[in-house]
């Protein structure tokens, strides 16, 4: 068993950048304590969970056991879901009594996003405490969101219980937070839980990358600054030890092995694992088992040099999307996916390709883990912002104090001031910068970097929320919404980012779904990091070539338009390695 797992607390946190391998490491964890028969709930703290595919059955917003492993139940907190079982429980007491003018009043108070993080928040902490509905588990293990949304949700339980100390602002925001103060012991105890590492470990998920790696150092000081101290870290993904003089397994084994003894030394101190990549995806029991198994690590790097080498298969080139969105004048493009398939360097690229082609370009990002400024690593041709969440707050409280509180006495603005310290206002605020740069979409192209699918949803939600409340009050001003924008095929391409990988693929597809229910119909797919698109000669993977096949079938039968970007042998960083990779001028490529 690894170290991760050694003397067990009740509590195990995975947490980490996107596409690092949170999930497939959290549901091994949960399998291999399940195994050795303890009784274990694994829950997903993710919008965009994918533990139901892994384990290839239902499972949702309510406790399910695994039907393949005994011991083993699993839970999905769904934000949106939550948010109705809220509202439900708050209107239960009153529905009778209240006019139907007043009840839609009410209701609406409990439509913002506010009452969904408070939902939702709600259901996390409840599995915190020692009466909530994870007291009969041995052990219980989150898998988190990505880290920016992960951090955010660490946090809230001090958050929040110095909100209520402080007092619980203006009636404004009484609707949604009128349950807070029956759970400010609950909020007490899970914050308790989270600082005490005899109840609880973090443990920091990352790749053998040096942005990974930076980015768990930077997870770290984050958490610690909260009082949560990261004990633990997974380095996931390592490519077994090279079969072959091929180039491009030999260029990512050097640059991982550079990675790993140059990482920060707050992270060499932690309690460390390596877990190898495996040739075949990480999805069923049986699988999961072997991930944190050393023999099944060594057994699965044992293939056969002499095999026959498989041709590449390459697609279309992002160039060709390029050349195409090249014909507008301005536009939206909004990439957009799960955290880890590359959306920070597809839309760079995207930015780069529309800048040489003489267009007025602005790269944004919604995402707050995201590395604009690493990625890049230069002077652009365009211009290069991010939607900043503590920057968006805090110009939105100035704002709001300058405006509405201008004709308040000092009672009311000491009121207002009260209101805007609620957590809640993060959300409205990164949805007023999120709409301004939509705007300027009008004039320009905006290639937006969206933070992982799930958040991105909740983004959305708010979106069609906006939408909804201007086309009631002032609807000669309907046409001009962010949403009516993002539902023009002639104005936006949404382009869904995936990898040749079955769960990718289900997730990107299950985007797809989301986005054309709310009237959106994305424009593009591009499966990133192909290696199907590469000349490796490595046995090993060559075994991954012959994996991607059908996921790379599937995604194209999603959508008419696709591209495929091959798996670089270096980081795309750099203003020219991003040409590169708009240009599809690199031969063997890793991302």
């Amino acid at each position: 068993m690894t170290h991760l797992l050694e003397e067990m607390p009740r509590f195990l946190f995975l947490t980490g950048k996107g596409g690092v391998g949170k999930t497939s490491v959290a549901c091994a964890s949960a399998v291999a304590l399940a195994s050795a028969g303890r009784k274990v709930l694994l829950v997903s703290t993710d919008p965009a969970s994918n533990v139901a595919q892994v384990f290839g059955q239902e499972i949702g917003n309510h406790i399910t056991a695994i039907s393949a492993l005994p011991g083993l139940d699993a839970l999905e907190i769904d934000p949106q879901a939550a948010a109705e079982e809220y509202r439900a429980r708050a209107l239960a007491p009153v529905r009778d009594f209240l006019s139907a003018k007043d009840l839609a009043s009410a209701t609406e108070q409990l439509s913002g996003s506010c009452t969904t993080e408070i939902a939702a928040f709600n259901e996390f902490t409840d599995l915190l405490t020692a009466h909530g509905p994870g007291a009969g588990y041995d052990h219980v293990v989150f898998d988190t969101a990505p880290t920016g949304h992960t951090v955010r949700l660490l946090k809230l339980p001090g958050e929040w219980s110095q909100f209520l100390s402080d007092g619980l602002g203006d009636p404004s925001c009484l609707g949604p937070m009128s349950g807070l103060e029956k759970t400010r012991d609950s909020y007490a105890e899970a914050l308790g839980a989270l600082a005490d590492p005899g109840r609880t470990r973090l443990a920091l998920v990352a790749r053998a990358q040096e942005s990974s790696l930076h980015e768990a150092s930077r997870t770290f000081d984050e958490l610690l600054e909260a009082g949560i101290a990261a004990t633990h870290l997974v380095i996931n993904g390592l490519l077994p030890g090279a079969h072959s003089d091929d180039a491009l397994a030999r260029s990512i084994s050097h640059q991982e092995s550079e990675a790993i003894g140059s990482a920060p030394a707050r992270l060499r101190a932690l309690v460390t694992d390596t877990l190898e990549l495996r040739h075949g995806d990480m999805v069923g029991v049986d699988a999961l088992r072997t991930l944190l198994s050393s023999t099944a690590q060594t057994e699965d790097s044992d293939v056969d040099v002499n095999q026959p080498r498989r041709p590449s298969v390459a697609g279309p080139q992002l160039s060709e999307l390029i050349a195409e969105l090249s014909q507008r004048d301005h536009g939206l493009v909004m990439v957009m996916g799960k955290g880890g398939v590359g959306k920070t360097t597809l839309a760079s690229a995207l930015a780069m390709g529309l800048a040489d082609r003489r267009k007025d370009v602005l790269l944004t990002t919604t995402d707050p883990a995201a590395h604009l400024d690493w990625t890049i690593a230069g002077q652009a041709p365009f211009d290069v912002t991010s939607i900043d969440p503590e920057v968006a707050t805090r110009q939105y409280r100035d704002h709001v104090m300058a405006t509405k509180g201008a004709s308040l006495d000092e009672q009311g603005r000491a009121n207002l001031a009260e209101d805007l310290r609620s957590p809640c206002t993060e959300e409205v605020a990164v949805f007023q910068s999120f709409a301004q740069a939509v705007e300027q979409s009008d004039h320009r192209f905006v290639v937006m970097d969206t933070a992982p699918t799930g958040h991105t949803l909740l983004l959305m939600d708010a979106t069609g929320s906006y939408h909804r409340e201007v086309a009631r009050n002032s609807p000669e001003l309907a046409s001009t919404t962010p949403l009516t924008r993002l539902r023009d095929p002639g104005h936006t391409a949404v382009i869904i980012a995936t990898l040749p990988e079955t769960t990718p693929v289900l997730e990107a597809s299950g985007l797809q779904d989301d986005l054309e229910r709310a009237g959106i119909r994305p424009w593009a797919w591009v499966i990133n990091r192909s290696l199907s698109a590469t000349d490796t000669e490595d046995p090993f993977l060559q075994r991954r070539i012959e994996a991607e096949t059908a996921p790379i079938a599937a995604a194209r039968s999603n959508c008419p338009r696709t591209a495929q970007v091959a798996y670089l042998a270096s980081p795309p960083v750099g203003l020219d390695a991003l040409r590169a990779v708009a240009r599809h001028t690199v031969g063997s490529m890793a991302g």
